[in-house]
């Protein structure tokens, strides 16, 4: 292995660390769920991109010495897994900020609203299509 492995790989991994602790800080600071969802799923995507970049330069440098096959299936496993999270984290942020709207936490330092009046009609859309449904039952 050779220093300039440890060039990359280094600032990699300590920007990982300090960018999930931001994340870990932001859970704390923020005042509201939305900031903190928003605070915890960046924060974490990014240093999980940041820590997956320095395996796949480990695994590039052993790769280039003769490491074999095991090398190549390292990185195209964190590759995978590096592009579920990037949807996973995106979607679940998502999913839960909209059950906590919809549960009735508002968020407390919006200015302006603008899904207040998309979920109105979005509700009452869904309760017509489950009135429907209730009538095709019986």
């Amino acid at each position: 292995m050779s220093w300039m492995m440890y060039v990359l790989i280094i600032p990699f991994a300590v920007l990982s660390m300090i960018v999930n602790s931001l994340g870990v800080i932001s859970l704390y600071r923020f005042k509201d769920v939305y900031m903190r969802m928003h605070g915890a799923t960046k924060c974490s995507t990014l240093g999980a991109i940041f820590a997956s970049l320095s395996v796949i330069v480990y695994a590039v440098v052993q790769l280039c010495s003769g490491g074999g096959v095991r090398f190549t299936v390292l990185i195209i496993h964190i590759v995978l897994a590096l592009f579920g999270l990037l949807i996973g984290n995106s979607t679940s942020a998502h999913v839960l900020s909209r059950a906590a709207y919809r549960s009735g936490i508002l968020p407390k330092f919006a200015v302006i609203d603008e899904y207040a009046e998309f979920s109105k009609k979005e509700l009452a859309e869904e309760l017509a299509d489950a009135e429907a449904k209730n009538e095709e039952v019986e």
